[in-house]
């Protein structure tokens, strides 16, 4: 079963999404996928701008769940810049979507682009 939410990349819809994906997951399973939502959403807001229009989706399957952030613009990639200090306040979101996740990537679409990640079931993650 798929989750999926359309709104406005605004900074309390992360919030909900995150409830909503706890919902959807179950809260013993959604602690890095929530964290994978925030981060998306906050990448939009950084880079495209609030009230940009989004489309969450959020896959469970029985070895790992996928979470995908649609964005509207074709051209804004994401790349993990390298933190130049420890004491920066930026530039680490990417890099916690690839240390949680067992990939990501982006996909370009008809009229925009997606980001994902996979994300290890439960199981998996306490084994880590």
């Amino acid at each position: 079963m798929t989750l999926t939410i359309r709104l406005l990349a605004v900074p309390k819809a992360a919030g909900l999404l995150r409830h909503a994906v706890r919902e959807h997951l179950g809260a013993g399973r959604s602690a890095d996928a929530e964290l994978c939502v925030s981060e998306l959403l906050g990448n939009v807001i950084t880079h495209l701008g609030e009230g940009t229009p989004v489309t969450l989706r959020v896959t469970g399957r029985a070895t790992r769940t996928r979470v995908e952030l649609t964005d509207p613009d074709p051209h804004a990639w994401p790349v993990p810049p390298a933190a130049t200090a420890d004491t920066d306040e930026s530039g680490r979101g990417l890099a916690l979507l690839a240390a949680v996740s067992l990939r990501w990537g982006v996909r370009r679409e008809p009229g925009g682009k997606t980001v994902w990640c996979d994300l290890p079931r439960e199981s998996s993650q306490s084994e880590r």
